[in-house]
């Protein structure tokens, strides 16, 4: 029973199950047998036959696991597939959504392209002649064609002859003349007047844009009869005559800022007289000669005489010489400094106001320029635009005259004004030297001066 009970333990609860039943089959033949089988032959042939119907579950349970496991696998296999295939599918699906998104991209490219070309066409259209309102309402096929009679226009004018036109001349006589025409440039030669130039087509006439000299309209007229000569060719066209037109001088530049440029050019005549003025009287000061001390003032009036300084340093000197006390002596000193300042430093302040009025001026009259260009816009319209731009250039010529009078002026001021501040500091600190508390300096160089003359006397 122990072996029984082991081997129950050892198989799982169904087996287990099974070999209980069996054991209970086997008690109730047991029982139910006739005594005349032994108790161990009976057991053993039920342990045997229940060995072998264990042996034929375990064999039935292991065909069945590999079933199973054959089932599984399969069902694992089919799995991936279909996950190669839902991957497949979705990387179509991108690859039809990539391409779409380039198509689009191409074909806005494509749309970008057609409506370059067609400004193209249109901006063509226009500098060669055509209307705005008939450019508006030609399809693409008609500016197609358009450009191509525009091409073969050019294409003949490439072989230029002469053709009659009527052209407008400078003094607005309209006239028949020969027109040759290359590229852009036209030329006109009307010899009943003889006058010849260039000109610009407006509709079906030409307008005289300049006029050649007689030299030049015989060169045209012989190009015109023989078919040889030379013309003279504007590669700016007209530009350049336009702006040489325009160029104006300096006075005619400065006349147009009105009447505000009277006391802004008084001002700059003004400042430019004192500053020469005073360029002069600075510049021809002597130098001051630099004096440490006393005793070294006694050794150069001394050795050089009473002649060594000049100027406004003798002056000083000669105070000295005079003051009887010391008090007088440095009363005077000042007195003669503040002096020499004023004198040193006279109408620099002119300049100074020249360099802070002018501007002002200036933008007072560009104020009033300004002014005057909105009430002419008011009066009559804002159309034109270089009505409008030269009133503004005019207004502009004093803030810009006023800026060139000041400029320099500021300059010259801060100029002079150091030369002078440096100067008079030069003279400050002689005569605080000559005003120390030591014996009488001049005194002293005197009579080693008169010591010396008799020296040399005898």
């Amino acid at each position: 029973m122990k072996c029984l009970s082991h081997v129950l333990t050892t198989f799982n609860p169904m087996l287990r199950s099974f070999l209980i039943a069996a054991c209970v089959a086997l008690c109730a033949a047991v029982v139910c047998v006739p005594a005349v089988a032994a108790p161990e032959d009976s057991m053993l042939a039920n342990i045997k036959d229940a060995k072998a119907r264990l042996d034929r579950t375990e064999s039935k349970i292991s065909k069945e696991r590999v079933a199973l496991a054959n089932e599984l696998r399969a069902l694992e296999q089919q799995v991936m597939k279909l996950r190669n295939e839902t991957t497949v599918a979705r990387r179509k699906m991108d690859e039809r959504t990539l391409s779409l998104s380039q198509l689009e991209n191409r074909l806005s490219s494509w749309s970008e392209q057609q409506e370059f070309q067609q400004n193209l066409l249109s901006r063509f259209l226009l500098q060669t002649g055509v209307d705005s309102l008939s450019l508006s309402e030609m399809s693409l096929s008609d500016k197609v064609q358009k450009v191509g009679e525009k091409a073969k226009e050019f294409a003949n004018q490439q072989t230029p002859n002469f053709s009659a036109g009527k052209v407008v001349l400078a003094n607005g006589e309209v006239t028949q003349a020969k027109v040759l025409t290359l590229g852009p440039v036209t030329w006109y030669l009307a010899q009943a007047q003889n006058v010849a130039g260039t000109a610009e087509r407006k509709q079906d006439l030409f307008t005289s844009t300049s006029t050649f000299s007689d030299t030049d309209t015989e060169s045209l007229a012989s190009l015109a009869s023989s078919g040889n000569g030379s013309i003279k060719i504007d590669p700016t066209l007209g530009r350049a005559t336009t702006r040489e037109q325009a160029s104006e001088g300096v006075i005619e530049h400065v006349v147009k800022g009105g009447v505000w440029v009277i006391p802004i050019v008084l001002f700059a005549l003004l400042a430019t007289l004192i500053a020469l003025f005073k360029v002069i009287q600075l510049w021809r000061l002597p130098k001051v000669k630099q004096v440490a001390s006393g005793k070294a003032l006694v050794n150069m009036v001394g050795s050089s005489g009473v002649g060594f300084f000049d100027g406004m340093q003798r002056e000083l000197y000669d105070i000295t010489k005079r003051a009887s006390t010391p008090t007088e002596r440095d009363d005077e000193l000042f007195s003669a400094l503040q002096q020499d300042k004023i004198k040193l430093e006279k109408y620099n302040g002119t300049i100074a106001v020249t360099a802070a009025v002018a501007p002002l001026l200036g933008l007072l009259g560009t104020v009033s320029g300004m002014i005057e260009t909105f009430r002419m816009m008011t009066a009559f319209g804002s159309s034109d635009p270089e009505v409008i731009s030269g009133g503004i250039a005019k207004a502009l010529v004093t803030t810009e005259l006023g800026l060139v009078v000041a400029i320099p002026a500021l300059i010259l001021n801060a100029v002079l004004s150091r030369k002078a501040r440096h100067y008079y500091e030069e003279l400050e600190s002689f005569a605080l030297v000559l005003s120390n508390d030591e014996p009488d300096v001049a005194e002293k160089s005197d009579q080693k001066s008169d010591g010396q003359k008799q020296a040399s006397a005898s």
